[in-house]
């Protein structure tokens, strides 16, 4: 009688069709024994025939991987003597053995055990069934062996092994392979041989199809998704598709090869649970990358597969440089077969600052340093390390924010907005171009930045990729929409709140926070994301509300920006935000720019000074605008004053007099001053404050609002007379907001009392009259806080602040209220003077004209700001 250990008896638990209890789940369990104690039967093949089979089993493992034939060839006409033998005794080892229990259509129950020692596999399989036993001594399995097409073993390649019958009634039997012809499935069916003829009952599983077990490599877990190691060093893999009928894991010893090295096409009960499949491989042996192919009559109702791709894991870490497809259907992006790099994060405080507190600039990577001006070496400009070096200039414009552009590997053609993938950084923005160096170099980046104060924020697409096989191929139904709304993009849409779908995006970005310490996320597009998986508009979508609530992403901003990358263009629409979510706010540029052109309604100007309070009095507040002027797409800040045709009436824009490039004086020192004004209304409004690259500078796109048409930073512009002037003047607005941070850093609106409205002769502003081009305000510090603040150096610098805006064409005399009571006026800053003198950290003096009462000239298309000091 053939015993087994208790080490490997097998549990209860079987593989029954359609139930979901513990007792019909495949078990896949990993054992070790001790190979003396252990007693078994044994199939051994007596030295002749043994000769033919050796031969057989040489000439397979001499095959290379890549040229392996999709299945092997079982020998006609080999004759296999089953005896009863103990296992070799006389070593230490221990063996591993992987366990896994099979329901036949009869119900009876099938035992596989399969053993790694290194040096060769055995499989042994046990069948105990009072029905089998009745019908007779006779037991053969017909097995045969296949790794990339199951459907490609056909009866004849299957070859017949008599079984041996225990004492106890049961079946065993044992076959060996030596360890270089794994990995492969071992395929087989059991005959009850019921005459001489060889005629009998052929029993297969419940399901009707034959018995399948993984040799050389495991049943696997379904979790986590994507590419993991175990602290053995095993590997497992696991990806989800609902509608394949196949997934065939794609192995390469080249990332650079057309073809894989090995394919592996996974059984759909042993390597499947639900609708994650899934396998392990105790080490990664000579392959460098992975990938999948999908098959299936459901997916091949989509335009865009092809059962020939070769598709990257949509979770994969660490991705190979992309490569031409042979089938002429562009790059071929695989997985990595390693490891995340492991990275010193010792010493990194991340800043946590208040959103109020925020002053940030927006930046595409690439463009920031690879002009030449930068004069940084060729693998470093463009890249992680590339802004690195340059963090000096953050610094000296007082931003302590930074926003990227999508870094996700992305379409190149249509930018970075047309995603390709969400779990790992572009591999061009590395030193050196690789994964590795893209990996270390940004995770280098943001703990500098963290050093110095600053945080990092990604611009993350989250509701479409790019066009071709991104996650088309994989599972399009779950992926993507159907297309059933009109302005839904056909093809690339992402079903964002599909379960599966949704619990992608919350794992990129608890990645992007725990692997890469990222302090917050700007989501393009935004508007998408509350589609249903019908595309129909939700209230309350469940992913919006899934990453408002995430523990792991608790101190995490969220800012939603509804631009929409396809038509270049923000969407309106009233986001859920549960207090958690910021908006990119476009009314605030809309209504800033409508004012210093000289069109809108007063009205509108002052809800944008003081908080947006008809988008963010719904329980959140002014700290939830992030305000701008100009983004990545539009016209830039030089441009936006010198273009205003008509192919721009979008763009809101004045060309102050002369369309495109002047030497006109007049019209020079006007667009100046709008520049200014622009600028200042920014960084004086309640919110957060966002300022675009090369604005500063004066960087223009020759009146083109494409996004195409932007240029790369020059470092040379930094050096002009009106880079140095505006540079200075936005570094003193980020020193000023935060010595008035009182006043201009509120995290609530302010009350009503301590605000104070006047028109140019210090009447109540004209709020509904469009011609109207002139407000005033007077922000009254709150003596709470001047009085818990009275031990701060900038005591003696808090009285009110007193603004002034005219966007009218000639001058304006703006009368200054009663100062409080022991003090007095001080000019801060008038946009209408010259170079230096326009802005002041001490302040002029304002002369009384009247008792109480400071009479001041405003130039035309000026702003002015004054400050009571202490006398």
């Amino acid at each position: 009688m053939a015993t087994l250990p208790l080490s490997i008896t097998p549990q209860a638990c079987c593989w029954a069709c359609g139930t979901t209890s513990e007792s019909s789940k495949l078990t896949d369990n990993t054992h070790y024994r001790d190979r003396k104690k252990t007693t078994l039967g044994l199939v051994k093949l007596d030295a002749e025939r043994k000769l033919v089979f050796g031969g057989f089993v040489q000439s397979f493992t001499q095959i290379s991987l890549r040229s392996c034939p999709s299945r092997v060839q079982a020998a006609s006409g080999v004759s296999i003597e089953p005896m009863e033998q103990q296992f070799p005794t006389g070593t230490e080892e221990s063996d591993k053995v992987c366990t896994y229990l099979f329901r036949t259509e009869n119900g009876d129950l099938v035992n596989v055990f399969v053993r790694d020692n290194t040096v060769n596999y055995s499989v042994y399989v046990e069948l105990s069934s009072s029905q089998l036993s009745s019908g007779g001594d006779r037991l053969v399995i017909s097995w045969g062996m296949y790794r990339a097409d199951s459907s490609s073993l056909k009866p004849l390649d299957f070859m017949e092994t008599p079984c041996t019958k225990t004492l106890s009634g049961s079946f065993t039997l044992e076959l060996e392979f030596e360890a270089k012809q794994t990995p492969f499935y071992l395929s087989f069916t059991v005959k009850s041989l019921a005459d001489a003829n060889l005629s009998g009952l052929e029993i297969r599983s419940h399901r009707k199809t034959n018995f399948c077990v993984p040799v050389g490599f495991g049943r696997g877990y379904p979790t986590p998704s994507g590419l993991s190691f175990t602290r053995d060093g095993s590997i497992n893999f696991a990806i989800f598709c609902r509608n394949a009928e196949g997934v065939v894991l794609c192995l390469y010893d080249d990332p650079t090869a057309q073809e894989p090295a090995l394919e592996l096409d996974l059984d759909p009960y042993v390597n499947r649970s639900g609708d994650i499949w899934h396998a392990s491989f105790e080490s990664a042996r000579s392959f460098v990358s992975y990938g999948y192919r999908f098959k299936g009559t459901l997916l091949r109702n989509t335009n865009s597969f092809d059962e020939g791709n070769v598709l990257l894991d949509p979770y994969a870490k660490v991705i190979d440089e992309a490569i031409p497809n042979n089938k002429g259907t562009g790059l071929k992006l695989l997985g990595r077969l390693c490891e995340e790099p492991v990275f010193d994060w010792d010493c990194d405080v991340r800043p946590h600052l208040p959103t109020e507190k925020l002053v940030v600039y927006r930046l595409n990577l690439t463009r920031f340093t690879e002009h030449k001006s930068s004069k940084l070496p060729t693998n470093v400009a463009g890249t992680f390390s590339g802004l690195t070096q340059k963090l000096d200039h953050f610094q000296d414009l007082g931003v302590n924010a930074i926003l990227l552009e999508p870094i996700f590997p992305f379409d190149e053609e249509k930018g970075p907005y047309f995603p390709c993938h969400f779990f790992s950084p572009m591999n061009c923005f590395g030193p050196s171009g690789g994964p590795i160096a893209s990996i270390n170099s940004m995770k280098e980046m943001v703990k500098e930045f963290h050093a110095n104060g600053i945080e990092v924020l990604l611009e993350v697409v989250f509701t479409h990729t790019a066009e071709g096989k991104v996650l088309q191929g994989i599972d399009t139904s779950s992926y993507y929409h159907a297309c059933t709304a009109d302005d839904l993009e056909a093809g690339n849409s992402l079903n964002c709140n599909h379960p599966v779908v949704q619990q992608m995006v919350l794992d990129s970005l608890r990645y992007w926070v725990t692997e890469f310490h990222i302090d917050g996320f700007c989501f393009i597009n935004a508007s998408s994301l509350l589609r249903g998986v019908k595309g129909e508009y939700q209230s309350r979508p469940p992913l919006v509300e899934a990453i408002a609530f995430d523990p792991l992403l608790a101190k995490t901003k969220f800012i939603a920006d509804c631009w929409d990358p396809h038509e270049m263009v923000p969407k309106e629409t009233r986001f859920p935000h549960w207090k958690r979510w910021a908006e990119v706010n476009t009314r605030f540029c809309n209504d800033v720019r409508n004012f210093l052109r000289g069109e809108g309604l007063l009205s509108d100007l002052a809800t944008r000074l003081c908080g947006n309070g008809d988008i963010f009095s719904d329980g959140r507040g002014p700290a939830f605008s992030f305000n701008f002027i100009t983004r990545n797409s539009g016209l830039p800040l030089v441009d936006l004053v010198s273009f205003s045709g008509s192919e721009l009436a979008s763009e809101l824009s004045w060309n102050c007099g002369e369309e495109g490039p002047t030497s006109k004086t007049a019209v020079l020192e006007r667009r100046l001053k709008q520049i200014r004004n622009f600028l200042f209304i920014l960084y004086l409004s309640l919110g957060v404050p966002v300022l675009n690259m090369g604005d500063e500078c004066g960087q223009s796109s020759g009146g083109s609002p494409a996004y195409s048409g932007r240029k790369s930073f020059d470092w040379k512009a930094l050096e002009t007379g009106f880079a140095t002037q505006t540079t200075q003047f936005i570094a003193y607005l980020s020193s000023l907001r935060r010595r008035r941070s009182d006043l201009l850093q509120k995290k609530h609106f302010f009350k009503e009392e301590n605000v104070d409205w006047y028109g140019s002769d210090q009447s109540s502003p004209r709020w509904g009259d469009p011609l109207c081009k002139f407000l005033a305000v007077r922000l009254k510090a709150d003596q709470d806080e001047v009085e818990n603040q009275s031990n701060s150096v900038y005591a003696g610098l808090r009285g009110d602040l007193f603004l002034a805006f005219s966007a009218a064409d000639q001058s304006e005399i703006a009368i200054l209220p009663p100062p409080p009571e022991g003090m007095a006026w001080s000019r801060l800053v008038d946009t209408a003077l010259p170079f230096p003198g326009f802005f002041s950290i001490d302040g002029e003096p304002v002369i009384e004209q009247m008792e109480d009462l400071c009479a001041y000239e405003m130039k035309s298309h000026s702003c002015a700001l004054f400050e009571a000091r202490s006398l």
